[in-house]
């Protein structure tokens, strides 16, 4: 058995124990079935792990069926007639084959149209796909962050966008640099502008504590609605996958 990594069941519930070198226990539950995660502290004994889970029973059953009873689509396959979303709205897809630059257009607001060339692969369609959500992120993440540098007070070094599993957005303090999920295109940008302001947060404050929370509140004080917003989204197929 990994003694870094490994499962134990409590009431009922299977809890993955991940140890680390860090001062506190974090407990969390993660999308879609309601995985429980908790990074303990390496001195923790399971029994202490044991009771900080039975302490939050309630909050992890209440988050588990949160996730059962959130929408998400089915497996995409990229053919005329499946919804797909852009900036938080819901979009028709239309798939047409022609010969020349594979290319997405938006049509009356209401619709996807994806040129492909006949006989293209279900990956490579949706390979296109991503990249022009990677287009319309990498058009409008520069300015948000130029915008929040001053407000916040930190200088983000470089920044990228990425496919991630668990997280919406991730911070490298040392490197000072923010990553992005590719899937925030698909959510209302207000989403988008909030996961940057919350991982150039991360730059003033490492940890999800009150200190984090309070300058949250000052540079964002909707914060709050725009992460329920976030988890109220509909989730992708394999947006989270383990």
């Amino acid at each position: 058995m990994n003694t870094n990594n490994y499962f134990i069941t409590v009431s009922g519930i299977e809890v993955q124990v991940v140890r680390k070198n860090i001062k506190n226990v974090h407990l969390a539950v993660y999308p879609p079935e309601g995985r429980v995660r908790v990074a303990v502290p390496n001195h923790v004994t399971d029994d202490n792990v044991r009771l900080a889970v039975i302490a939050k029973l309630g909050w992890i059953k209440k988050q588990q069926a949160r996730f059962e009873a959130q929408p998400r689509q089915s497996q995409r396959e990229m053919i005329s007639g499946e919804s797909h979303y852009f900036w938080g709205r819901r979009y028709r897809l239309e798939t047409i084959e022609r010969r020349g630059r594979h290319e997405i257009v938006i049509k009356n607001n209401a619709k996807l149209i994806l040129f492909v060339n006949p006989d293209t692969a279900t990956e490579n369609r949706e390979r296109v796909i991503k990249e022009w959500y990677r287009s319309h992120l990498k058009k409008r993440a520069p300015d948000l962050i130029a915008k929040w540098e001053p407000i916040i007070g930190v200088q983000v070094h470089s920044w990228g966008i990425k496919k991630m599993k668990t997280k919406w957005g991730s911070c490298t303090i040392a490197k000072k640099r923010i990553w992005l999920n590719l899937d925030l295109a698909k959510k209302p940008a207000e989403c988008l502008e909030y996961i940057i302001v919350h991982e150039m947060t991360h730059l003033l404050e490492r940890r999800h504590n009150d200190n984090f929370r309070a300058h949250m509140n000052k540079f964002m004080p909707q914060w709050r609605l725009y992460r329920e917003l976030l988890n109220q989204a509909p989730l992708g197929h394999e947006e989270w996958e383990y």
